[in-house]
């Protein structure tokens, strides 16, 4: 990391999904407080998010506590404070990750169009929004040897009571009879619509589980979609969805068509399934997110460090309630507020029916997430990298001269330059000057 990356070792530049794994390769520490500088001293805070122990040095060649200076302890990691001693360009390269007390949703797949993790799973976006945003459960698994012995105990049940009915006399014998039949069927009926991946609602769930809950598992928010897609065999998958083409005609084979290209898609890249629900964010370089001191004492940040901020707080409260084992209502809620944290940090704007994240102070304004400021006009591409303003035109008094000939003329060294500025400057960039 601390040689830069030269521009000759790039062939091409590929986009695709990062795993865990990766996320941790690129890290350099992980972020476990919210805080960003002590207000006291005016340093950055340690394991904060602009801890220089993570991220490098504030100032070149010198380490947080101040035992190490200059460029002979070059490459040296202070004893003290961890800090490496290098030069302070470092902190617009490296990056931390928060490690998740669960697994959240990534947004775009979540809600693009169409929903990548409803496509795989074969559900609809609304569906699983339900699941993700805790209001409804997942079935996971069916057992179904518990179920045959279920369906069982309920028939034996129904032909004891049958036998009562019989005993008894009177026009009550007939109603009891045709009470006990509609018992049955629905119970028997209730059993059979317990498929995998079927959803549920709250009022559903504690009501089949009370009376079935050894024949299911079930499972609510992303949690329990990632443990779905942890479990799903995509081979085998296509090879089921290519057969049950070819044998039934009815089948919409358009959406059949899609989840097979997208199931290739993820073979092809060697992305896994599950990636889409990540456990580990990374946080980007302190420097592409910078805080920068105002008159008076105050700080401006970018609106990322606030939503970067909600994050690690809400990761935090959520793992001190598993500790000390809160309530499931608690848990679940602080779930739901993390999950909303996530997504407002990856595509504030994207978060149909809900009020985007916005600022705590002014105008209470909508705080740009990470896509917020790629995309759009205002976005880092349009507006910095293509949208650059230019001075390659010039004019000058012509030039004669005897050694010119009659189609040349004379141009200034000073424009020269600056007309063929582009060219010049990707020549020293070849050459590494």
């Amino acid at each position: 990391m601390d040689s830069i990356t030269k521009v000759s070792d790039f062939n091409s530049v590929k986009l695709k999904l990062a795993g865990p794994n990766e996320i941790l390769e690129w890290s350099h520490g992980e972020i476990t407080k919210p805080e960003t500088i002590n207000y006291r001293t005016q340093r950055y805070e340690k394991d904060g998010l602009f801890c220089e122990k993570i991220f490098g040095p504030s100032r070149d060649w010198e380490c947080y506590c101040g035992k190490y200076k200059r460029i002979r302890y070059k490459g040296i990691i202070c004893d003290k404070c961890g800090v490496e001693v290098t030069r302070s360009s470092v902190r617009r390269e490296r990056m931390g990750h928060i490690q998740l007390a669960v697994p959240v949703s990534h947004i775009w797949f979540l809600r693009g169009v169409p929903s990548k993790i409803g496509l795989a799973l074969g559900m609809g976006p609304q569906d699983l929004e339900k699941v993700i945003y805790f209001s409804s459960y997942i079935i996971l698994n069916v057992d179904e040897k518990e179920r045959e012995k279920a369906i069982a105990q309920i028939e034996s049940e129904y032909k004891s009571k049958q036998k009562e009915i019989g005993k008894s006399e009177g026009n009550a014998k007939e109603s009891k009879t045709e009470e006990l039949k509609t018992v049955y069927r629905t119970a028997k009926e209730e059993l059979k619509s317990i498929t995998k991946l079927k959803i549920i609602s709250e009022v559903e769930y504690f009501n089949l589980s009370s009376r079935y809950g050894q024949v299911f598992t079930a499972g609510i928010g992303a949690e329990a979609i990632r443990k779905i897609l942890e479990e799903f065999d995509i081979p085998k998958e296509i090879e089921i969805l290519k057969s049950a083409m070819d044998q039934d005609e009815t089948m919409d084979k358009k959406k059949s068509l899609k989840r097979i290209k997208l199931f290739q898609g993820f073979i092809k890249s060697g992305i896994k399934l599950e990636w889409m629900l990540p456990i580990v964010i990374p946080v980007i370089p302190p420097d592409l997110r910078p805080m920068v001191a105002l008159d008076g004492g105050r700080f401006a940040t970018s609106d990322l460090n606030d939503l970067y901020r909600r994050i690690i707080n809400r990761n935090n409260r959520l793992k001190k309630l598993i500790e000390i084992g809160a309530p499931e209502v608690i848990t679940r809620n602080e779930k739901r507020m993390l999950q909303e944290a996530v997504d407002a940090l990856f595509d504030n704007s994207a978060r149909r029916g809900q009020v985007s994240v916005t600022a705590s102070t002014g105008q209470r304004r909508a705080l740009r997430s990470l896509a917020d400021t790629l995309k759009g006009k205002q976005g880092r591409f349009r507006q910095n990298l293509l949208g650059k303003r230019v001075d390659y035109s010039g004019r000058s008094v012509i030039v004669v001269g005897p050694k010119l000939k009659l189609h040349q003329c004379g141009l200034p060294k000073k424009m020269a330059l600056e007309l063929f500025k582009p060219f010049i400057i990707n020549k020293l960039i070849e050459r590494e000057l």
